[in-house]
Order: structure tokens, then C-alpha cells, then sequence
């Protein structure tokens, strides 16, 4: 289990906190690990009726940790953010997360696999998937234009442009908006109603509302992961990574992928 993922069981509860805050809760890959085990394992331990993912700090997730683009990536392994994303498309419990600050990047795209989002009024949320020379993730490329329609999701994923609260819950991305300061308490307050609901009710209803999509979902990311993976070896990336660090503006004029 990683350091900066904190997993308590209480209750019938898995309550994960993204728990890096220096970093603004930058997910490295042991943090990917970490989360994958916890998700993964929460159906088969038989006791986890919920599972709620929040953040420490001034921001629920800025990301994944840039520094490990860097590093060589094995594209016949399946890497821990891989695992993770599997693990969230195919959870079988019902998953609240509650989000404020910056979600960057998969800080967003992974909550289009949680059954209930609750955000206060700081959420910012951001995919600068391209601006970073690569491609979307955790099949947002499918889920987005479904959720957002089309031209809205090019804003998203084109443009990079970020949005509020207000925008996210206005296209169904959260499902309750708080003013600052209520977060922790409308999280508890949503937990509790869930935990009070027929168990077995619940289970069947959340993946009822999930079935048929699976699959399809499935598919996607593999279909993104395997793009993601060949981008993080390009020469845009590279100069996207370096220019991030170098704190100065890219220059892909002269980049070939």
C-alpha cells in the first residue's frame, strides 16, 4: 500500500484519501497500485457496501505525476493506472467520491466511473491531455460526448479548456455541488443514506445501471491505453514534459511523433 493512499475500513465503508498534499495529490505509480488493490478488492471482501474517494488538502487530484512519463514504459505490462481504470469500470460497489480544487486529468476522467460525485464550489476541472501531447484516458473519449455531447467534449479534450462546479453538474459529470466548506459533511451525509439502503438492493440496482456498457468501456480503454502508451515515447511528449519543468512554452514546430 502506497504512503500517500490512506484506506480505512469502517462499517461496511472503503474510505480511500488520495493523501499527498505537498503535491497537490499527484498520483504516482505506486499510488495507481495502491488504489487498483483497494477498488479491486473491495467485491470479493464481501463486507464494503460503499466506497468513498476524497482528497487531502487544497486539491482532490492534479493528476499523474509527470515525473513518470519520463520513465521507459513496458507496453507488453499492464501498469498500475491501467489497473486501476479496470478496476473502476468493472466495481461491483457502489463508488461516492467528493472533489474540490484542481482535478486535473484523470482527477476528472475517473469520475466518470463513480456512481455519485459530490463537488464543492472550488472544483476546477481540467484533461490537457493534447496540450501534454497525449491522448484521453479511462475511455473519456467515449464517456465525454455521451455525457457532454459531442462539441462540448472537444472544448474538454480539443481545447483543454477547464470549467467550474456549475458547468459539471449542469452536463450530469457530479451529482451534488456544495458551497465551500460542506464537503466532508454532504460525503457523510450521502454514505449514511447509502449504508441505511437493503444491501443487496443497492448492489443489484448499481449494476443494473451500469450493465451493457462494460464491455464497451473496456474496449475503449484499451484501445486509448495502447495510444497513451506509443505517445509517451513521441518527441511531443518529450518536449511537452520538458517545457512543463523548464517552465517556458512548448515548441512542437520541430517535434515529429
Amino acid at each position: 500500500m502506497s504512503e500517500h493512499v490512506r484506506v480505512e475500513r469502517r462499517g461496511g465503508v472503503l474510505a480511500i484519501t488520495l493523501d499527498r498534499p505537498e503535491r497537490r495529490n499527484a498520483i504516482t505509480v505506486a499510488m495507481y497500485a495502491a488504489l487498483a488493490d483497494a477498488i479491486a478488492g473491495a467485491f470479493e471482501d464481501g463486507e464494503t457496501r460503499v466506497i468513498s474517494i476524497r482528497g487531502e488538502g487544497q486539491d482532490f487530484a492534479a493528476g499523474n505525476d509527470l515525473a513518470d512519463f519520463l520513465a521507459p514504459v513496458d507496453r507488453d505490462e499492464e501498469i498500475p493506472v491501467w489497473r486501476l481504470l479496470r478496476a473502476l469500470a468493472e466495481c461491483e460497489v457502489p463508488i461516492v467520491a467528493a472533489v474540490h480544487g484542481n482535478c486535473v486529468g484523470i482527477g476528472t476522467t475517473m469520475l466518470l466511473h463513480c456512481d455519485l460525485v459530490i463537488a464543492d464550489e472550488t472544483a476546477r476541472f481540467s484533461m490537457p491531455f493534447v496540450d501534454l501531447a497525449l491522448v484521453p484516458e479511462a475511455a473519456s473519449s467515449l464517456l465525454l460526448p455521451r455525457l457532454a455531447g459531442r462539441r462540448r467534449a472537444a472544448r474538454y479534450l480539443l481545447l483543454c479548456e477547464a470549467f467550474g462546479a456549475d458547468e459539471a453538474q449542469a452536463m450530469g459529470l457530479i451529482s451534488h455541488c456544495v458551497p465551500q466548506g460542506q464537503l466532508d459533511a454532504k460525503l457523510d451525509e450521502l454514505v449514511t443514506t447509502l449504508l441505511a439502503k437493503p444491501p443487496e438492493a443497492l448492489r443489484l440496482t448499481q449494476r443494473l445501471l451500469r450493465r451493457g456498457a462494460t464491455d464497451e468501456i473496456l474496449e475503449r480503454m484499451k484501445l486509448e491505453s495502447s495510444l497513451f502508451a506509443e505517445r509517451l515515447s513521441s518527441a511531443e511528449v518529450k518536449e511537452a514534459i520538458s517545457a512543463f519543468f523548464e517552465k517556458r512554452r512548448p515548441n512542437f514546430n520541430d517535434q515529429t511523433a
